[in-house]
């Protein structure tokens, strides 16, 4: 039983996180195109943060 729990608790977070990488994918390629600026991308995509919104303007910064 405690197995099952264990199993199925790894399975939401494995989703969560694949949602999140999901979004974060989205935020890069919609900040790179310009089509968001960093201060939106909290708004558009509530899973991410203004540091990660921080963090992918750096990523997009030093790939131009």
């Amino acid at each position: 039983m405690m197995s099952l729990f264990d199993e199925e608790q790894i399975m939401k977070s494995f989703i969560k996180s694949e949602r999140a990488d999901e979004a974060r994918e989205n935020a890069r390629i919609m900040l790179k195109n310009g089509r968001i600026s960093v201060e939106e991308i909290p708004s558009f995509f509530p899973k991410l943060t203004l540091e990660d919104a921080k963090e992918l303007e750096a990523e997009v910064m030093q790939l131009a």
